[in-house]
């Protein structure tokens, strides 16, 4: 069954239903070649990191390949942008100019545009530019993964479901905040002078109240006295509330947006089998 099923009367109606097919979720060879590209930059931003040390294994070549693989996925994505740009007056919610500004405002539009514009900006301005400011221009290309949202189902459920479990969140993220300041407060007033370089202060005790609290316990920071350790016991068993509050409440926001997107796909099922008969 073809993406793009109604007839347009202009390229760049054609071209916006191109670029966003009629069947949620839906995958054409555009969106594919996007979904592509995204996984193959990620892939070569890992490389380039590796290729570039002074003591890499690597090949010297594998470079080469690695900055032409990332040349042409900058240039794809600002032409996927330009053309998205020149086409979206066909979607009513942007046209005109201010539709245009609304449609640069949307989030998912900045990822796009991060995702290419500074290396294309550093291509054709400052092509022999070198430093340690490169390395966070490259930090950029994590962008690229968010254009994924646009055509793979899963991160739109992901979204939905953080977006749906926000103020639950919000809450447990404050009952964390305020464990971490007691722990840390708690073993600053019962370690401080015994072991000041960890617990001198509540700012020191914090490190060893995150580390705590997330159950990570990496054993660099530890208490020593009876009563510090007594302490720590009772933080340790509060950090399982702080990893399970909001596992849980994720884990409830996405079931609910699972059982409800199933419940709107099966009734859009149902009505077109009713349809069908009379057409």
């Amino acid at each position: 069954m073809p993406l793009i099923k109604r007839k347009h009367a202009t390229a760049k109606a054609y071209v916006h239903d191109w670029l966003e097919p009629d069947q949620p979720g839906g995958i054409n060879a555009f969106s594919a070649t996007i979904i592509l590209l995204v996984i193959v930059s990620l892939i070569s931003l890992a490389l380039e990191t590796e290729a570039a040390r002074a003591d890499t294994t690597l090949e010297p070549w594998v470079r080469e390949i690695v900055a032409q693989i990332n040349l042409i996925v900058v240039w794809v994505f600002a032409a996927e942008f330009t053309l998205r740009f020149w086409s979206e007056g066909e979607n009513p919610a942007h046209k005109g100019v201010v539709g245009r500004l609304k449609f640069l405002a949307q989030p998912i539009t900045i990822a796009d545009v991060l995702a290419f514009l500074p290396e294309l900006i550093v291509i054709l301005f400052y092509p022999q530019a070198a430093g340690g400011w490169l390395a966070a221009l490259r930090a950029l290309r994590l962008f690229r993964l968010f254009k994924l949202a646009r055509y793979v189902p899963a991160f739109a459920i992901v979204g939905s479901a953080v977006k749906r479990a926000w103020a639950p969140l919000l809450a447990a993220l404050c009952v964390a905040a305020a464990q971490l300041y007691i722990a840390a407060m708690m073993l600053y007033f019962i370690e401080g002078e015994a072991k000041p370089q960890a617990f001198g202060s509540i700012i020191r005790s914090l490190w060893w109240a995150i580390v705590t609290l997330t159950t990570v316990g990496y054993g660099d920071v530890y208490p020593e006295t009876a009563w510090g350790r007594v302490a720590a016991g009772i933080v340790a068993l509060a950090g399982i509330g702080i990893v399970a509050m909001p596992t849980g409440i994720l884990a409830s926001a996405f079931a609910e947006e699972f059982r409800e997107r199933h419940e709107r796909a099966q009734k859009a099922h149902d009505a077109k089998a009713r349809r069908a008969p009379t057409e």
